[in-house]
C-alpha cells in the first residue's frame, strides 16, 4: 500500500528561538532545529495553533537552561528521549568501480530500530539496484512513517544516523531548497531520491519533538551496530 502523509497549512512554535506561526515548514525549522526542549506542532487551522500555543504556555513551565546538562554527551540525552531511534541503509556491489552505478543485481537494504516503553521494534527490508543513500533515506521514512501510524508524534524522540547524507539535507535546509526550485539541485539536475524526499517533507512537520544527531557507523553504538548488522541480514537472505 502506498504510503500517505499530511502536509500542514500552519506550523506553531510554542517554544523555540522565536515563537508564533508559521506558514512554511523551512521557517519554522530555524526556529526549533538545535533549540533545547523545542515546542512545535502542525496545523491545518490557524485558530487551533493559536489555541495550542497558548495552552503551550499555560501548562507547561518554561525550560531553564542547565548549561552542565548541555555539556553532557549525546548517550545521555538519548537516555532523556521518550523514544530511541536508530535508521542505517546500505548497498554491496561486486565488481563495481569507484563512480560506476549500481548494478542491477547488486543488494541494498534499510533497516530501523526503536524503543519506546521498554520495547524494542525493528524493521528491515531490501530491494536489488538501490544505491547506499536511497536506503539510508528509506530507513528514516519507514521510520517515522511507523512511529506517525502509532500516534506517537507529541513524543520526544531522538534519531541517531550515521548518513550524512540524510542529515545535512534536513539540518541544513537543503530538502525545502530542492522543493522550491521545483526538485531541483542548485546545480539544475533532478535531485536524487526525489519521491522518497517529497514524502520525508510532508512528514517531518507531524513530529513535534523530533531532534536527530550524527553517529559514526560501526562503532560504539550499540543501535547503530544493530541496525547495521539486521540491515546486512536482510542482504545476506535475498535471493539471487
Amino acid at each position: 500500500m502506498e504510503e500517505q502523509t499530511i502536509a500542514y497549512r500552519f506550523y506553531a512554535v510554542a517554544r523555540g528561538r522565536n515563537t508564533g506561526i508559521y506558514t512554511e515548514w523551512s521557517e519554522c525549522l530555524k526556529q526549533i532545529n538545535g533549540f533545547r526542549q523545542a515546542r512545535y506542532k502542525g496545523f491545518q487551522d490557524k485558530r487551533a495553533a493559536k489555541e495550542w500555543i497558548k495552552t503551550v504556555s499555560t501548562t507547561e513551565k518554561p525550560a531553564v537552561t542547565d548549561h552542565n546538562q548541555e555539556k553532557r554527551n549525546s548517550m545521555y540525552d538519548s537516555l532523556e528521549a521518550e523514544i530511541r531511534l536508530w535508521t542505517d541503509g546500505g548497498s554491496r556491489n561486486h565488481g563495481n568501480k569507484l563512480g560506476q552505478h549500481v548494478k542491477k543485481d547488486d543488494r541494498a537494504a534499510w533497516a530501523f530500530l526503536i524503543e519506546m516503553k521498554g520495547k524494542k521494534i525493528s524493521r528491515s527490508g531490501g530491494e536489488f539496484g538501490a544505491t547506499n543513500n536511497k536506503m539510508e533515506v528509506m530507513a528514516l521514512l519507514r521510520a517515522l512513517t511507523y512511529l506517525n501510524e502509532n500516534h506517537c508524534q507529541e513524543k520526544s524522540i531522538l534519531a541517531t544516523l550515521d548518513s550524512r547524507y540524510v542529515l545535512d539535507a534536513i539540518q541544513k535546509k537543503w530538502v525545502f531548497g530542492w522543493k522550491k526550485r521545483g526538485w531541483k539541485t542548485s546545480a539544475g539536475t533532478e535531485v536524487a531520491n526525489k519521491e522518497l524526499w517529497m514524502k520525508m517533507v510532508a512528514i517531518l512537520p507531524q513530529f513535534s519533538r523530533l531532534t536527530f544527531q550524527w553517529t559514526k557507523g560501526h562503532q560504539k553504538n550499540e543501535g547503530n551496530i544493530f541496525v547495521d548488522q539486521l540491515l546486512n541480514q536482510t542482504m545476506d537472505e535475498m535471493d539471487e
